[in-house]
């Protein structure tokens, strides 16, 4: 079941018992304002979408009483970004090191760094964004899914390779700031449960239509 509310995350997890959830998959603001940047390319292009626009939702990292509520709601945790943020989090030799495989010259972050509560060897994946679902091959409604609509928009294969990674069936899936909904197209193909929120209207609406687009398909076959 996936279970999505345009709401506060503090609301969210307060509904919810300790150890709820078995695994929080996060990808928070990290305080690097985000939100009013142009998205940098190679050789300085710039790139963008419709949905993106100046705000502010990433002016500043989430508060010590949001992730005293994260670790309290969940058993297990993978955060991205988690290095701009590390003085709220226990040690782990567990962290993951997302490869975006970006070209040479391109001036953005070529890896992002993610914590995990998992007590094993440091992980590196590497992804482009521009990867895409293969459950169907040359369909436009598919294409549409994976279109970028966030500044820090994470492609579905890697939310894939994570529940592959960490999960296990069964487990009950967190996120506490969905984004573009990446996470809840992985979870959907794999048929996690997974409750998440997004405060951003805006940000809601666009993931529930990608979201619905691939629901969409799944009934088709």
């Amino acid at each position: 079941m996936i279970t999505i509310t345009n709401e506060d995350n503090m609301e969210l997890m307060a509904r919810y018992e300790d150890n709820h959830f078995d695994l929080a998959i996060i990808d928070p603001p990290y305080g690097i304002n985000m939100g009013k940047k142009k998205t940098i390319g190679k050789r300085g292009k710039t790139y963008s979408t419709t949905i993106y626009r100046q705000s502010q939702w990433d002016s500043k990292i989430p508060t010590k009483e949001y992730f005293e509520q994260l670790f309290r709601v969940s058993k297990n945790q993978i955060i991205f970004g988690a290095n701009y943020f590390n003085e709220f989090l226990p040690p782990s030799m567990g962290w993951f090191v997302y490869d975006k495989r970006q070209p040479d010259g391109f001036l953005m972050a070529q890896a992002e760094l993610a914590y995990t509560s998992f007590n094993r060897s440091i992980r590196m994946k590497g992804f482009k964004r521009s990867d895409v679902q293969n459950c169907v091959s040359n369909n436009k409604a598919i294409a549409l899914s994976n279109a970028k609509i966030h500044q820090c928009q994470k492609p579905i294969p890697l939310y894939r390779f994570l529940l592959q990674t960490y999960a296990k069936q069964g487990d009950k899936i967190l996120d506490t700031h969905l984004g573009s909904g990446s996470i809840a197209i992985a979870c959907h193909e794999y048929k996690y449960d997974l409750t998440a929120c997004e405060l951003d209207t805006a940000y809601y609406n666009a993931a529930m239509k990608r979201l619905s687009i691939v629901q969409a398909q799944t009934k088709l076959f």
